[in-house]
């Protein structure tokens, strides 16, 4: 069972805080006096917007049902998309100076088609992104599009984005991306330090503050690390699929007896894996590092290269058991999990698939996970 000390209960409760008040936060930063874009995808180049002086805010769902997206959205389409446009109509985003996306799934841009209809800002922007990012043309392609998108902003913004700028864009990005790589390095040891939940609470937030501010707390935090100790980690599990900021599911999970001790979503190491690295063209060093980025499904072909960088990471964070998540009608992923499942399967690694919806059931998810960890250990015991 995973027990934390009771001194050390606190390391997390800023990025907790940071993650459940994430509306909050963005408004008391906008009374300072700065422009607040709410973003789609994680493709989205948020090295451009730091170096605007912009704070990037992903757009996420609330997890409760709803009953507003219906003229706007598809049914058929995955709970998420349609969780993210009803927060827009709802109101909960409208501090919001102007939103963005980069080419991602067919759903989410009908969730960002819909926002952009019906739901006032100052701003939008749609940057195609190539989606064929194995192309040797994808990078030269993306730079081309970062050019005419940083022009776009600095008519907005009314003031020119320099290389200086630029510099220090991607130099916020990419120490927030380091630190973090830093804290995960930790959960491959014996005994990690850090929960599957308490990383999630710090790689979401990260998507929705100012890195400033969280890159502070991250250096804090990792002082920390370095003498807490969370007891046996039971069962070492690693989360897979499409975007995934459940914390009721981690924590339930968690509270059986095993520990996440890593991930391959959008919420976790999709997100911050790699770095740019600077050259003297940045805007091009910029489109290298979302082209060669590891891939979500919808952009993994011809090849799908990330069962190899799965089975990798599986490896190397000594991964015991997989729980692979989908969005209901989440076409990328769904076409994604049956390769990823049987190569995990081969490679020695028990998996457990669960369709997800906007509101999760933990009580039968709960009774599925409970038989899920009772099979690895009665396994185990021979």
């Amino acid at each position: 069972m995973v027990t934390v000390q009771m001194e050390e209960k606190g390391i997390f409760d800023q990025f907790k805080d940071w993650y459940t008040n994430r509306h909050e936060y963005a408004k008391a930063w906008k009374e300072k006096g700065g422009k607040v874009m709410g973003y789609f995808c994680t493709y989205v180049p948020e090295e451009i917007l730091y170096a605007a002086n912009i704070l990037p805010v992903r757009i996420l769902g609330s997890h409760e049902p709803q009953d507003v997206t219906e003229p706007h959205i598809f049914a058929m389409f995955c709970p998420f998309c349609r969780d993210c446009l009803a927060q827009g109509l709802k109101g909960r985003y409208d501090y919001l100076d102007g939103i963005m996306i980069a080419q991602s799934c067919l759903h989410i841009r009908q969730t960002y088609t819909s926002w952009d209809l019906h739901i006032p800002t100052d701003y939008s922007y749609y940057l195609p992104h190539p989606m064929h990012v194995q192309s040797p043309q994808a990078t030269p392609y993306l730079r081309e599009e970062l050019i005419q998108f940083k022009k776009s902003v600095e008519d907005w913004i009314d003031k020119p984005i320099t290389n200086y700028d630029l510099k220090r864009g991607i130099e916020i990005m990419n120490a927030n991306r380091r630190l973090m790589n830093q804290v995960y390095e930790l959960r491959k040891k014996r005994n990690p330090p850090v929960t599957g939940l308490e990383a999630m609470y710090m790689v979401v937030s990260s998507q929705m503050t100012d890195k400033h501010e969280h890159n502070r707390e991250l250096e804090s935090l990792l002082q920390k690390l370095s003498t807490r100790d969370i007891g046996d980690p039971g069962e070492r599990l690693m989360i897979i699929g499409s975007e995934d900021d459940d914390t009721e599911f981690l924590a339930m999970v968690e509270d059986l007896g095993a520990t996440f001790v890593t991930d391959d979503h959008c919420t976790g190491t999709r997100y911050f894996q790699e770095e740019v690295n600077p050259s003297e063209d940045l805007l091009n060093a910029i489109a290298e590092r979302y082209v060669k980025r590891v891939p979500c499904p919808s952009k993994d072909w011809p090849k799908r290269t990330r069962l190899d960088h799965i089975i990798r990471m599986s490896k190397e964070y000594d991964v015991q058991g997989a729980i692979l998540i989908q969005q209901k009608f989440c076409d990328p992923h769904e076409l994604d999990t049956p390769a990823i499942k049987e190569e995990l399967e081969k490679n020695g690694i028990a998996t457990l698939f669960l369709e997800f919806d906007v509101t999760v059931p933990i009580g039968q998810f709960k009774t599925r996970v409970e038989a899920f960890l009772e099979i690895m250990r009665e396994e185990d015991l021979f």
